[in-house]
């Protein structure tokens, strides 16, 4: 008998979204990551939860549709991780048409069944405060809705959800060879050690590295076009005030966004070039730095250089389509595609997708490969991630709840704590009557009891784990903070 029924490759959203599903099918699962959870494009988005407005134009319907309606399960599932936002979205001289942008949001605003957040509005910008950040050279533009998220906490509650259903989750461990029979035979290496697992189905989600881990461990090339896309965003002090985002017009017919980043800052993106190289080593390029900066210079009162950028970060996606399109005109689908030959084991692997419509590409992986197990029913729209089983009308309640528990957080700490962990947030804080009880203060209100909680429970294993993927803190911790989480952390692990 094998050691898994399911054994998964790759930590970002699609991997961790179908152990997620499986696990709680009933099957035994395996997921590898060969780094830390999120560590490659899943932590790299614009962090939005969205239909794709722009995508109406290249008559995208079914994946703005499927898009649109996932985009308000998702909020249901994390009301912590995931809240609503508005979008302000000028309307520009020379750019796409009045009526165009009315009728595109019109169909935005009815395509997927919207319930929860607010229909779309014209506002004068001249007027509005929404328009004060901005240059005069847009009298009007709309206000729509869709939803931001907390991306690479997304993954690790799927993750977190699939180990308590019964998954093995296995970070920092490399897939390096597998044999392929009646079963699948995996070699880990992990930390200079090998081990052997053996799995029933094997699920390639290792996202850019698709190609390279098919051709280089599968020993098959990939039967789809894999194009590597880079998406690139910068971080730069506070633009506005307020909580809306934007949505630019650019001249090249792209659209960038700008939205409200950890209350001090402004994050914009993204841009489309092909890549070419090892997916993990993708950085900004000056170029694509210097192009954000000018759209926003377009349009904001203040102007953006590169010396305003107080952090880049750039990530890759795997899409499918012809070479020859535009990198930004390469649909943002996704693809299964299910190997199962006479007398060996079944082989599924996940091409393109985007973080809006995991939930359902691992749906329907789970279904692709039902008739191989004995599977319990789809359940994954109906239950809620780990903390979010509250109303997303109750958030601000919620928090309130946190202020009158553990009436020593101020309200930014405790606003934090409460939109990462939701009401698991009693498993951070536990006993605690005091801020003292929570342990050293890294800065910016990260203690060692929640860095205990990270480690234990969410697989963090380095001061990035817990900086930049677990809680978003990596701007705001000095340098000499972050020297004392790495020791703590080392010291924990046994490593001093």
């Amino acid at each position: 008998m094998s050691d898994f029924d399911f054994a998964i490759v790759g930590g970002g959203i699609n991997g961790a979204g179908i152990a997620r599903d499986a696990a709680g099918r009933g099957l035994r699962v395996l997921l590898v990551e060969q780094n830390d959870l999120a560590s490659g494009t899943s932590s790299a988005s614009t962090k939005l939860i969205h239909g794709g407005l722009r995508y109406l134009e290249h008559s995208w319907f079914r994946l703005v549709r499927e898009a649109l309606i996932e985009r308000e399960v998702l909020l249901r599932m994390a009301p912590h991780l995931i809240q609503p936002m508005r979008f302000v979205l000028p309307v520009t001289p020379g750019m796409r048409p009045l009526w165009m942008m009315r009728l595109g949001l019109f169909v935005y605003d009815h395509l997927g069944g919207r319930k929860l957040l607010p229909a779309t509005r014209t506002i004068d910008l001249a007027r509005d405060p929404l328009g004060e950040p901005l240059k005069p050279r847009a009298r009007y533009g709309f206000e729509y809705s869709d939803c931001w998220v907390d991306d690479a906490r997304l993954v690790v509650l799927n993750a977190l959800d699939a180990a308590e259903r019964g998954a093995v989750i296995r970070t920092r461990t490399r897939c390096v060879r597998v044999e392929r029979g009646a079963d699948w035979k995996l070699v880990l290496e992990v930390r200079g050690r090998r081990d052997v697992m053996t799995a029933r189905v094997l699920v390639n989600a290792t996202g850019p590295w698709v190609a390279t881990f098919g051709e280089t461990v599968l020993g098959r090339p990939p039967s789809r076009n894999v194009r590597l896309v880079a998406g690139s965003h910068i971080v730069v002090p506070r633009l506005f005030v307020h909580d809306r985002g934007y949505l630019f017009q650019a001249w090249d017919r792209r659209v960038v966004f700008a939205l409200p980043f950890q209350g001090d800052f402004t994050m914009i993106g993204t841009t489309d070039r092909d890549y070419l190289g090892d997916p993990g080593k993708v950085e900004a390029s000056a170029g694509e730095i210097n192009y954000l900066c000018a759209i926003a210079s377009e349009y904001f009162r203040a102007a953006v250089s590169a010396a305003d950028v107080v952090w880049s970060f750039a990530g890759v996606r795997p899409l499918h389509g012809a070479a020859s399109d535009k990198p930004q005109d390469t649909p943002r689908d996704y693809e299964l595609e299910l190997d199962r030959p006479a007398d060996q084991a079944p082989l599924l692997t996940v091409y393109g997708g985007k973080i809006t419509t995991y939930r359902r590409l691992a749906e329907e992986a789970c279904t692709k490969l039902a008739p191989f197990f004995d599977l319990r029913p789809g359940w994954t729209g109906q239950m809620a991630l780990p903390g979010g089983d509250f109303n997303v009308e109750r958030s601000e309640r919620m928090i309130a709840a946190v202020r009158e528990s553990w009436p020593f957080l101020s309200d930014g700490h405790a606003r934090r704590l409460a939109r990462a962990y939701g009401t698991r947030i009693g498993h951070v804080l536990a006993s605690a009557r005091q801020l003292e009880d929570l342990g050293e203060n890294f800065g910016s209100d990260l203690t060692a009891a929640e860095v205990r909680y990270l480690m234990t429970h969410e697989w963090a294993q380095t001061a990035d784990d817990v900086l930049w993927r677990r809680t978003k803190l990596g701007l705001r911790v000095s340098d000499d903070a972050r020297s004392r989480l790495a020791a703590f952390m080392a010291n924990a692990m046994g490593r001093a």
